[in-house]
């Protein structure tokens, strides 16, 4: 999902006359709005619709993901669900979130997870430096979460960050010609495959 803005941060902000929301009003603001939205440290921020290319990806690896899973304990989420950052407040809609059962949900909002195991970005021009930094470090705050996948927009590249048991992440990249296992989800991730007939 990607956010207006430039650089990575938001443009929009929901009512900006306003200087803080809480968890509970953003919530209802969800409720009564038709576009989604990100709410962190206090602030209301609106997500910005995909182009074509970066729906394609998105889907390619939801039919990946979800083959992996099938018959298992974990499912899969498109952007339609919502995941907290509990330490932190961060409230967002990952492009693609696995979750092994049973949810947790977040205590302030039951339509909200707190206990996602991989999380899955595709980027984009306005995205990009903030999905590899300000959000990848706090998705990396997430307890139950193993590994972060971000899905490069203008370039044949899958980078991987993975949780080791000493909470040390580690960067695994894959280009063209190149793929990638995962070991959140049994899935092996072919780069040309993936990215076959997108562009890039």
């Amino acid at each position: 999902m990607a956010r207006s803005g430039v650089g990575g941060r938001l443009l929009a902000m929901v009512h900006p006359a306003r200087a803080r929301f809480t968890f509970a009003e953003y919530i209802r603001l969800e409720e009564s709005s038709s576009a989604k939205h990100e709410f962190w440290r206090g602030e209301v921020y609106a997500m910005a619709g995909g182009t074509p290319e970066h729906a394609a990806l998105a889907g390619r690896l939801a039919t990946a993901l979800g083959e992996a899973v099938r018959g298992g304990q974990c499912d899969v989420f498109t952007s339609d669900l919502r995941v907290r950052v509990q330490t932190s407040g961060l409230a967002t809609y990952p492009d693609l979130t696995v979750v092994c059962r049973p949810w947790e949900r977040d205590p302030e909002d039951r339509n909200t997870v707190v206990n996602p195991r991989l999380v899955v970005e595709v980027l984009s021009d306005s995205t990009a430096a903030y999905d590899r930094g300000e959000k990848l470090a706090e998705y990396q705050r997430i307890p139950s979460l193993f590994e972060v996948l971000l899905v490069a927009h203008d370039d044949r590249r899958l980078e991987l960050w993975r949780r080791a048991d000493d909470d040390h992440w580690s960067l695994l990249v894959a280009s063209a010609g190149e793929s990638l296992e995962l070991a959140s989800v049994p899935v092996h991730l072919d780069v040309d495959a993936l990215y076959g007939g997108l562009g890039p």
